[in-house]
């Protein structure tokens, strides 16, 4: 028997909800109908950038999931992922004869959107395209949390830690042009992904331990402690004794990181300054923003009576069904495919169609309308 058919149906349909589930947490907390742009700069929204429209060499721009899909139906778009406080740029000054379909009243241009080589198809400091049909490396691609570039993991100059999805990460760049970070590196990054000196990682094994202990009773709580004699500001207590992470590399930080952040009047004046505010709100990360999105798509699964039926059908049984399910998968991608080829964005519609098709065929073979040769 081949290896192939040991696949649990169990396994498949798993692994097939987890990828619905994550498409639904990136597009579910965005709006598919109705332009983004009334809303003006959105905390964070699913965006795209058209090649056919804004090619490289031209004013990036970036335009919503409803435009993505009512205005830019058929051209080549570039999936950006989720983008912090932009403004859907589709059909304004720099679009030239394409106006939006959704909402007509737009200013000639965002000022306060942030681009980079993202919006033309480039990531990473290697600036090469996501999938790259050249790069024959398998590795994933990380988020930084301020510049919001993705980085291949090889590229980051650190080790990658364990349960990277719910890790937020800065990368080197970013670090050194935010210096002060660093002395939060030492007590809140997560530990061994790069090269520190002796003291930071004894002060960090201490702030680990502390972490701990604190979680362990008011787990939800943010802290702020100022013993007597002590400065107010966290961040220059952490600078005057010592606590600076030495390294280089990206940094990944530990889980609640941000709520350990200084919150003193200065701290927040030079946030606000460099432009790092976001850093105090919690629910700016992406992971609340995926969490959103699969709270409005009807909360966390739960029982599935379909599992439980999978559960209880013998082995043939299952492998019969295994093959039906391969066959339909097939189909589904020689299908998706097209669109590939066409660049054209694939809607609700279209694969509702393709099931009615698949349903109408199951059907009249059943009816014994097709025979086998």
């Amino acid at each position: 028997m081949c290896e192939e058919q040991t696949v649990s149906l169990v396994d498949v349909v798993q692994e097939d909800d987890e990828l619905q589930e994550e498409a639904s947490a990136v597009l579910a907390g965005s709006d598919s109908e109705r332009c983004s742009y009334p809303q003006g700069y959105v905390k964070r929204q699913a965006l795209y950038a058209c090649n056919t429209c804004t090619p490289k060499g031209g004013q990036a721009a970036g335009v919503c999931l409803a435009c993505s899909y009512k205005c830019h139906e058929g051209h080549d778009l570039f999936e950006l992922y989720t983008k912090r406080n932009f403004r859907c740029d589709c059909g304004n000054g720099k679009f030239a004869d394409v106006p939006c379909k959704l909402f007509h009243a737009k200013d000639d241009v965002n000022g306060l959107n942030k681009y980079s080589h993202n919006f033309f198809g480039e990531y990473c400091t290697c600036r090469r395209p996501y999938p790259d049909p050249e790069d024959q490396v398998d590795d994933e691609m990380i988020q930084c949390v301020l510049c919001e570039d993705w980085l291949h993991g090889r590229h980051l100059g650190c080790d990658v830690p364990d349960c990277v999805e719910l890790r937020e990460m800065i990368c080197e760049s970013c670090m050194n042009t935010n210096a002060f970070l660093w002395s939060y590196a030492a007590r809140l990054a997560v530990p061994g992904a790069a090269v520190e000196s002796d003291a930071a990682k004894e002060t960090g094994a201490d702030a680990v331990r502390a972490d701990e202990e604190d979680d362990a009773t008011e787990p939800s709580r943010k802290r702020v402690r100022v013993e007597e004699g002590e400065p107010s500001c966290g961040l220059k207590a952490l600078q005057s004794a010592g606590a600076e992470r030495v390294g280089s590399g990206a940094v990944f930080w530990r889980s609640g990181w941000r709520s350990r952040l200084c919150r003193c009047d200065a701290c927040q004046a030079s946030l606000s300054a460099a432009g790092l505010s976001f850093l105090l709100d919690e629910s700016d990360t992406v992971l609340a923003y995926e969490k959103k999105g699969e709270s409005e798509e009807g909360g966390a699964p739960g029982h599935d009576p379909l599992m439980s039926a999978l559960d209880n059908l013998n082995r043939v049984q299952q492998l019969e069904i295994i093959h039906g399910y391969n066959d339909m998968k097939s189909e589904l991608k020689d299908f998706l495919q097209g669109f590939v080829a066409e660049g054209k964005v694939v809607t609700s519609d279209d694969i509702r169609q393709f099931f009615e098709r698949q349903h109408s065929r199951k059907r009249r073979q059943a009816d014994g309308r097709f025979h086998c040769a």
